[in-house]
């Protein structure tokens, strides 16, 4: 299959997003997908882009958009708003 590595990077950043959602007390799955999706965007650039560490071809940039998710999920429910 030619697209794997974008199936498996999608799969990943919902999974993370879930898995967030669901240790953090089911507050909105659409809000921490919105947030992964966008992080794991940016660690597809990051990687591929600006620092030419992979290539699309390569599964290096699955992790790297992977890692940005991650971080980026963490981040936001460390300074989210808790009225």
């Amino acid at each position: 299959m030619p697209y794997i590595e974008i199936i498996m990077a999608v799969l990943g950043a919902f999974a993370l997003a879930w898995l967030a959602d669901l240790v953090t007390g089911r507050r909105g799955l659409f809000a921490t997908s919105l947030v992964s999706a966008v992080a794991a965007v940016a660690g597809w650039f990051l990687a591929v882009r600006v620092f030419s560490a992979s290539t699309m071809n390569e599964w290096t940039w699955v992790l790297w958009s992977l890692a940005g998710s991650a971080l980026a999920l963490g981040a936001f429910f460390l300074f989210r708003s808790k009225r």
